[in-house]
């Protein structure tokens, strides 16, 4: 058995056996709320039995007992009745007791609680007791909700502290691998610098060498980006609509025909605290997540908005759409909508702004079939 089989199997019979020992407590606890039931009940028959000693007492009838069998009551809400007219009743608090309407609607409650007890006394004469449970069996009534809340909210603490101390490890992971892949492209880049060195050397076409020098120079870029993984960017006061512009105009050049590029901005620079190589990555994840989601064929349009204290960039395709359902889980790690692919660009893109810039990104409106609208945005510094 592979070790995610294990792991699955050890969740289920955590949580079959927290839902059999829930279920134990809470018929446990049911079963004491019937016992203290019943008990209350043969007071109520015994308070019964003391009313009606009383009604038929002569002067040679010892009446202490009834007296003090009555008078202990002093938990359990009752109201006498005889002739469907409320003869008296105790252990009522007086803002309803002293209110015809309260008490009319109290004494329906009693009617539902428990079966009345009937005081035949005389022929042709009875009493009715109505009876309500006592603020004891009200509590023990609720325990069973507030013992599930209660494990409800440890397990959450538990699983919280499990998520987070995987994401960290993960993190941990994913932030080695990404230094050493950087490690190991500066390599063979230092050496491409050199064989370009050589070229230009050999008068190789200018055009040619150009090309060359501009992928060198997006290696180095992709290798800056990777060795920042982990590491708390340094961030710089930039014009995010050039730095959004170069970007834009990068990826513009390396597609086809087929997908129709468009940029909007201001004609003035707006300056935002950012660190250039991840901010490119931001535009770049977002760029092709659109690209991949029209299939390269489609319409692409970035805007950039700027608001008093904020810097909005839109990224809208029309590609195939997000459900509105999956607005939060395409930025989760692992979700994706394509075949091949480990659903982390958005991931990533995501951690970029919100944790590196302090920004937020978001899916801004979304229609299936139609396309899609990712909106990042920035705080402008305050001067």
């Amino acid at each position: 058995m592979q070790f995610s089989d294990k792991r699955t199997t050890t969740r289920w019979v955590i949580i079959v056996a927290s839902f059999i020992i829930v279920s134990l407590i809470m018929w446990n606890t049911y079963a004491f709320f019937q016992i203290f039931k019943n008990e209350e009940r043969v007071k109520m028959e015994l308070w019964a039995t003391s009313q009606k000693t009383l009604l038929t007492a002569d002067e040679n009838t010892d009446v202490d007992l009834p007296f003090q069998i009555i008078s202990n009551n002093t938990t359990i809400p009752i109201i006498l009745t005889e002739n469907n007219k409320i003869l008296s009743e105790a252990n009522i608090d007086e803002s309803i007791t002293k209110d015809k309407e309260k008490l009319a609607s109290f004494f329906e409650k009693l009617k539902k609680e428990n079966a009345p007890i009937s005081i035949d006394y005389a022929p042709g004469k009875v009493q009715k007791l109505y009876y309500g449970n006592s603020s004891l069996l009200n509590k023990l009534k609720y325990y069973p909700v507030a013992l599930l809340l209660i494990i409800v909210l440890f397990g959450t603490m538990v699983y919280n502290f499990y998520r987070s101390t995987k994401m960290a490890t993960q993190n941990k992971l994913w932030a080695g691998m990404a230094k050493e892949t950087a490690h190991q492209i500066g390599t063979p880049l230092s050496s491409l610098i050199g064989w370009l060195e050589i070229m230009k050397a050999d008068n190789v076409d200018e055009t040619t060498i150009t090309e060359i020098e501009k992928d060198i120079t997006r290696l180095q870029t992709i290798t800056d980006r990777f060795s920042k993984i982990g590491s708390e960017p340094i961030l710089e006061e930039k014009d995010i609509v050039e730095e959004t512009k170069q970007s834009f105009d990068y990826l513009k050049s390396r597609f086809s025909n087929q997908v129709e590029f468009s940029f909007s901005a201001p004609k003035y620079p707006i300056v935002v605290s950012l660190n250039p190589a991840l901010h490119s990555w931001t535009v770049e994840n977002l760029m092709k997540n659109a690209i991949d989601a029209m299939k390269g064929r489609g319409k692409l349009k970035i805007t950039i908005e700027d608001e008093p204290y904020l810097v909005k960039i839109n990224v809208k395709d029309s590609g195939k759409g997000i459900p509105k359902n999956q607005f939060k889980r395409v930025f989760e790690p692992g979700f994706t909508t394509k075949k091949r692919g480990w659903g982390l660009g958005l991931s990533l893109t995501k951690r970029i702004v919100e944790e590196y810039h302090k920004g937020k990104i978001k899916v801004l409106k979304s229609e299936v079939g139609k396309g899609t609208t990712m909106q990042v945005t920035f705080k402008k510094p305050i001067n």
